[in-house]
């Protein structure tokens, strides 16, 4: 059976060869049909407030109407409603860190009084800063805020300040600190700088001290707010003893840090014989700190002869660049003549140019005793034998002391090789 047929549609007007667009009139064709003065052609209708808009300051509407004695009309902002969430899903900032596991710390910020817009701001600064991080990062990123206002939490989950423990760890008093430790007193509590009473004892050389807490379980590589560890800490102080104790214990001797490591202490403090243990037990003699460049640009900073020499016997690269500015560039600065001439006998480079394109020379003083030595080894170069120690001990690389030692040549070519 078949299907009646489709309506037929009506027929378009005719358009006269123009196209569908023009039937309509414009707001000039309509204006003038109507009686009314026209208006921009093109456009249905004006906007509201057209005319006012376009009221210069001295005409009749400028003082309180228009040309056609109309009052000026007002054109309404639109208002944005927000959208509340109902009273019953809604939280405050307090309650939204309380929800995230960080009850401990709205309570201890409620209890210290005035603290609610802080923790507002935490809030708001957690929730901006999670668009760039990964996903179940926001519990991390507070306590991270948290963290750089007041410290880092506990074990016990509170804000501490110094104890007793951290008194007694500092001053050295170790029968205190036996008594605190046979109480139950926590060795490993720290204060609002994340700063341990292994820290306290380390930086202060107190080996007694740094005994007893790593033998009640005090964590070994612990890190302050900074970053460094105790055996930072200990290297920073001079003290070889604690040093020791702390790499007995297990004390990483390159931990993952972006600052100063171990042997960056060590060399800022100018003890020879730690930087001569941490790189007997594997120090990175190329680790490289975002503010001073390598150990061996600390140790020339600082002008620790002693320091240096160690650093380039056990193979540290004396062509480094931080900045582009070399060991030499550090030397030639702090204006000593034997930290040059040491430098350029193990192969420094006197033509080498800095970010600003200067050489070490440029950082001396015109006449005087540095610029006579960089300009002295400038016209006069290294001698062949001289320049093939320094070919073999590139060849040896870290540590090519041991190397040389074990070669099958001549004492005396022994010494030549390694600077004696």
């Amino acid at each position: 059976m078949l299907s009646a047929p489709p309506r037929a549609l009506p027929p378009l007007p005719a358009t006269s060869g123009r196209s569908r667009r023009t039937l309509r009139p414009s707001g000039a064709q309509a204006a003038s049909r109507a009686g009314e003065p026209s208006a921009a052609p093109g456009w249905d209708s004006p906007p509201p407030g057209f005319h006012a808009a376009r009221v210069s300051k001295g005409s009749s509407a400028a003082r309180g109407t228009l040309h056609g004695g109309q009052e000026p009309i007002a054109e309404e902002k639109p208002t944005r409603r927000r959208r509340l969430r109902p009273a019953s899903t809604r939280r405050s900032p307090l309650s939204s860190e309380q929800a995230r596991g960080l009850s401990t710390a709205r309570d201890w910020m409620t209890d210290s009084g005035g603290c609610s817009g802080v923790a507002r701001h935490l809030a708001r600064w957690a929730r901006h800063r999670k668009r760039k991080a990964r996903k179940g990062s926001r519990g991390i990123l507070v306590s991270m805020a948290l963290h750089a206002l007041w410290g880092v939490c506990s074990p016990q989950g509170f804000w501490v300040e110094r104890t007793p423990v951290h008194e007694a760890a500092q001053r050295g008093e170790t029968r205190q600190l036996q008594q605190l430790i046979e109480s139950g007193a926590c060795v490993n509590q720290v204060t609002v700088d994340s700063i341990t009473p292994l820290h306290a004892a380390s930086l202060q050389g107190q080996v007694q001290c740094v005994q007893l807490l790593l033998a009640a379980g005090a964590q070994v590589d612990a890190r302050n707010i900074d970053g460094s560890t105790p055996l930072c800490d200990a290297c920073a102080s001079g003290s070889v003893e604690c040093v020791k104790l702390l790499l007995s214990y297990g004390a990483k001797v390159n931990p993952p840090l972006y600052t100063a490591s171990p042997l960056h202490e060590a060399c800022m403090s100018g003890s020879s014989e730690c930087v001569r243990l941490l790189i007997d037990v594997g120090a990175n003699l190329e680790a490289h700190d975002c503010h001073f460049g390598t150990p061996l640009h600390v140790a020339c900073a600082r002008e620790h002869l002693d320091c240096v020499k160690v650093l380039l016997n056990a193979g540290a690269n004396v062509n480094a660049a931080k900045l582009h500015e070399t060991a030499l560039h550090h030397a030639a600065k702090v204006k000593n003549v034997d930290l040059i001439e040491m430098l350029i006998q193990f192969g420094g480079n006197i033509y080498a140019r800095d970010n600003r394109g200067r050489k070490p020379s440029d950082y001396t003083w015109a006449s005087s005793a540095p610029a006579r030595c960089l300009e002295h080894y400038e016209k006069t170069p290294l001698s062949l034998s001289q320049l093939c120690r320094v070919s073999l001990r590139r060849a040896a690389g870290v540590r090519g002391l041991e190397k040389i030692a074990r070669l099958d040549i001549p004492p005396r070519l022994i010494d030549f090789l390694s600077y004696n």
